[in-house]
């Protein structure tokens, strides 16, 4: 499988293309802006998008879902309880932008925690992760050793938890509970900013102390 990686939309959201080398058949996980290039890269890798599957349902992860969905088809996938954020969406959009948005992509399926899916002959497994927002996911990929993690957790930092919905002490659980229960080695592909590792996250992350995860 090979991976790319863009940097797009205002908020220079971390957008990954996963493209199976054999069959060409690609995913995107949070397709926050730029549609334009991510369509490119599609075309210039002969790659057939069938799936967005979305780390969590803020702006600045979806808006190039709509268009990117209209332009190839694929299906659009993130978790249940992320329905009402991604509602609520065209509103934000407005509040924080100025823009007019338009109605949000339509789900093709619901995530599920503990799901396993297959692209060709890699699976991610699905880990529900809320805090940051009530229905964010992140991405394993067990047989490379990485993971896809949204805004759960940065390089040295985790996802705020001031936008509605979030939950700092959900967070911090679930960091401890589905981030750093990975092996040192995984490397972490967050939402924004820099790739990082758990081990790195382990030992520098200021939020990773065994104090702040009692209770």
């Amino acid at each position: 499988m090979h991976i790319h990686h863009l940097t797009v939309g205002l908020l220079h959201t971390n957008c990954f293309l996963l493209v199976d080398s054999r069959t060409r058949e690609a995913w995107l996980i949070d397709p926050g802006g730029n549609a334009g290039d991510i369509l490119a890269l599609l075309e210039a890798n002969d790659a057939r998008l069938t799936r967005i599957i979305n780390t969590h349902a803020h702006f600045d992860h979806v808006l190039a879902a709509p268009d990117i969905k209209e332009a190839t088809g694929a299906t659009f996938h993130l978790h249940r309880v992320e329905q009402p954020v991604l509602d609520y969406t065209p509103r934000a959009v407005q509040a924080w932008l100025g823009w007019e948005w338009g109605p949000p992509p339509t789900v093709d399926g619901y995530l599920e925690h503990g799901e396993r899916l297959q692209l060709g002959e890699e699976t991610l497994e699905v880990r529900h992760v809320p805090g940051h927002s009530p229905g964010s996911v992140i991405f394993v990929d067990h047989k490379n050793h990485r993971a896809w993690v949204g805004d759960t957790v940065f390089r040295e930092n985790i996802g705020r938890t001031d936008l509605p919905g979030g939950n700092h002490s959900q967070l911090i659980r679930a960091i401890n509970e589905q981030v750093l229960t990975l092996p040192d080695d995984y490397v972490l592909y967050p939402g924004h900013g820099p790739f990082t590792t758990v081990g790195h996250e382990r030992r520098y992350n200021p939020f990773a102390s065994l104090d702040l995860w009692v209770g």
